[in-house]
């Protein structure tokens, strides 16, 4: 990034941050303006949950975001968190990777359905294999009966959200 650029993004983030907007870095907290002192740096203290979920549980992805966020989470869905224009399978795999937590919502349709859940399990149990091994990262919900893929049951205790 040439000085010329850093420059633009600087003007860009005072004018946001002057018009009383709210700039977050993910991950790491967010900036403020501080009445007129300047601007002040708050640090994300809330722990960061990334939520995997197929498009036909969406809504019951929402009630579990709502359900962390009440809980004093950092709730990271992809329909809330994604800028239009943004390179969105990098933008995922950054989440994953900054996250406290993964959350593997299996159902029914899940487990049979190819596509973004898969690739963000298999991504994230690349990511807990880097990590303590006591550390608790991905944690398996069910929102119906199915089966919990055996590599994950074998070794990570599941819960039940259902059936209420």
């Amino acid at each position: 990034m040439t000085c010329n650029s850093t420059d633009q993004i600087l003007n860009i983030l005072r004018k946001a941050l002057d018009r009383g907007r709210r700039v977050e870095i993910e991950g790491l907290g967010s900036f403020r303006r501080k009445n007129d002192e300047g601007y002040c740096f708050e640090a994300q203290a809330k722990p960061q949950v990334f939520i995997a979920y197929v498009a036909e549980d969406l809504l019951l992805a929402r009630r579990l975001t709502e359900s962390l966020k009440r809980a004093g989470c950092s709730a990271w869905l992809d329909k809330d968190r994604l800028l239009p224009g943004q390179n969105w399978p990098r933008a995922i795999q950054r989440a994953i990777e900054i996250s406290d937590a993964f959350v593997a919502c299996f159902s029914q349709r899940a487990l049979v359905k190819r596509g973004q859940f898969q690739t963000e399990l298999r991504y994230a149990l690349e990511c807990a294999r880097r990590r303590p091994l006591e550390f608790v990262f991905i944690v398996p919900v069910r929102f119906e009966h199915c089966e919990v893929p055996r590599s994950i049951a074998e070794r990570v205790q599941y819960v039940d959200l259902f059936p209420d």
